[in-house]
């Protein structure tokens, strides 16, 4: 396999992988906290009105819906862990997703809390880190513990995929 496919293909499944865990670890915290996670037919809404040339609102759950948000919202979301873990296959190379180590991918999973804290959720309405949620601290420290899971997360897919390539 060459290069480029290799590296396409590791990409997706770390991405994938590490999304799903990071979801998975939203669920629990849902379920033990009853606090609701991200509604990702808001993010849905958001990419749907760039088209429209509005990037930017204060409050998307106030701007007019799209037609299909929510799948839209979840394949950003999936697309957006898939450009997450090709940056870091980017950053580390191949030789790290053949053997993955942990302290790269749970460095770099906190590193992405920056896209939504710089982002999205100023785009959205909620702030700079939140700073306009009713609750800013917790917001905060749930946008952390998830990104530090979605590392943890780019790390074991690239554990199960570098064991599923070699086999």
């Amino acid at each position: 396999m060459g290069e480029g496919l290799e590296f396409g293909l590791r990409a997706v499944a770390i991405g994938v992988g590490a999304t799903v865990v990071a979801d998975l670890w939203t669920a629990l915290l849902v379920r033990l906290t009853g606090v609701p996670g991200l509604d990702w037919a808001m993010v849905g809404r958001w990419v749907g009105h760039f088209p429209r040339g509005r990037f930017r609102h204060d409050g998307i759950g106030r701007a007019a819906p799209v037609a299909g948000e929510r799948a839209l919202g979840w394949a950003v979301h999936y697309g957006t862990g898939i450009v997450f873990a090709a940056l870091l296959l980017a950053i580390c190379g191949l030789d790290w997703a053949r053997a993955p180590t942990l302290p790269p991918a749970l460095a770099f999973g906190l590193v992405t809390v920056a896209a939504p804290f710089l982002l999205m959720q100023p785009a959205l309405g909620a702030g700079i880190a939140a700073s306009k949620t009713p609750n800013p601290t917790a917001a905060r420290l749930r946008s952390l513990m998830t990104h530090a899971v979605f590392g943890l997360g780019l790390y074991l897919a690239a554990r199960l995929t570098a064991a599923l390539i070699e086999a």
